[in-house]
């Protein structure tokens, strides 16, 4: 019941804010295991620090709550408050993430504006990048790599063939903002990519992109 709750909250955001919810439903399990692989793969008893920028309502978060250990630090950035609340409630509700609720911190702002005093292990991020201005897609994206540590697996998605069927299809400013966009993520894909997951069972299907700083 609770999965059902959170799909249609999700679908609710998603009519009303598009731009920044960017699906009609939350990611599937097999999406979370590839967002979260690198994670999952970690040397054991080894404390870790993690970083999820943009939960939603929580499905690859879930997978993350999973994985950790004693010792170990989550923070969640989430701007949307509907998706705020059901996270908080989810850290209260359910056992395996009550179990590590004291590990953990949601953060409600944009994630260009979170500060912290250790980078990350980690940075998963399920920001739908494609809606945004170049502007703030470039401001994002030096914000994983400024919150990464040297060494650090970023994983993020994105849908399979939006940005070539767009730049195809689209013309004027919206084609301008697209091929920036493109041109922006291959780069960092050209210099820091260690792998890609194809995801077809998702909706829609997607790619997983895992970059590590050197």
């Amino acid at each position: 019941m609770s999965t059902l709750k959170n799909q249609l909250a999700f679908f609710g955001q998603f009519r009303k804010r598009f731009e920044t919810t960017g699906a009609i439903a939350p990611s599937s399990r097999f999406l979370a295991r590839s967002m979260t692989s690198y994670l999952a793969a970690r040397v054991p008893g080894v404390p870790v620090r993690i970083l999820e920028i943009g939960p939603g309502t929580g499905p690859v978060t879930d997978e993350i709550v999973r994985t950790l250990q004693p010792g170990d630090h989550f923070d969640l950035v989430e701007l949307n408050d509907e998706f705020v609340r059901i996270l908080k409630a989810r850290f209260e509700s359910e056992p395996h993430w009550k179990r590590v609720a004291s590990q953990c911190t949601v953060h409600q702002l944009p994630v260009q504006e979170f500060q912290t005093s250790e980078p990350y292990d980690f940075v998963i991020s399920g920001l739908p990048l494609n809606n945004f201005p170049v502007d703030l897609v470039r401001v994002i994206t030096d914000a994983y790599f400024r919150l990464l540590r040297k060494g650090g697996v970023l994983s993020y998605f994105e849908y399979m063939y939006v940005r070539p069927i767009r730049r195809v299809i689209t013309r004027g400013k919206e084609r301008e903002r697209i091929c920036a966009i493109d041109d922006l993520l291959r780069a960092y894909c050209d210099q820091y990519r260690i792998r890609r997951d194809n995801i077809w069972i998702n909706i829609p299907s997607a790619w997983v992109q895992h970059l590590q700083t050197k």
